[in-house]
């Protein structure tokens, strides 16, 4: 039996880009509303959900589309406090556009925590490099989410709980 093997050259379809650094902007020391922006993924509700309730913080929740950008008016909503928490990066256009929408966010002044599956944080943390958010805070979730009973979730949301917890300075 013969094999024939081809190689190929795979191009990175993030690119090598010179872009302006953006600043990430600081986690106040005192937080009192946090937006909790679901992209309406299959669990991304119950993630959101643990967060808060660990959290304790007032919260607001904002919804969006998973395989698009946030419209104007849902960036307003989630802007309007302290801190914005988005669920979540699962596949590649939802960790593409959670990872945007941070972006966006951070330019508008607030600090964000993305929360992506394991199977994409490599991705998302260069597609931010490649937007001049190299800092941008993103925590991951043990992949996969869609598909999994609220009690698994809940059980791979802890870990990512602990995480984010140490990005507030909470113990």
């Amino acid at each position: 039996m013969r094999v024939k093997v081809i190689e190929k050259e795979v191009i990175d379809p993030l690119g090598e880009t010179v872009v302006d650094k953006i600043k990430i902007i600081p986690v106040p020391s005192k937080i009192n509303k946090i937006s909790y922006f679901n992209n309406t993924k299959p669990n991304a509700d119950v993630i959101l959900a643990a967060v808060a309730e660990s959290l304790n913080k007032e919260g607001k929740n904002v919804e969006k589309p998973a395989g698009a950008g946030a419209t104007e008016e849902q960036l307003k909503d989630a802007a309007g406090a302290d801190l914005s928490i988005i669920a979540v990066g699962d596949c590649g256009s939802c960790s593409t556009w959670v990872i945007l929408d941070a972006i966006r966010l951070e330019k508008e002044g607030i600090p964000t925590i993305s929360i992506c599956s394991d199977n994409f944080m490599d991705y998302a943390r260069s597609l931010a490099k490649s937007h001049g958010a190299d800092d941008l805070r993103i925590v991951e979730i043990k992949h996969p989410i869609s598909g999994q009973e609220e009690e698994n979730v809940r059980e791979k949301a802890a870990e990512t709980i602990k995480e984010i917890k140490k990005l507030l300075n909470i113990d």
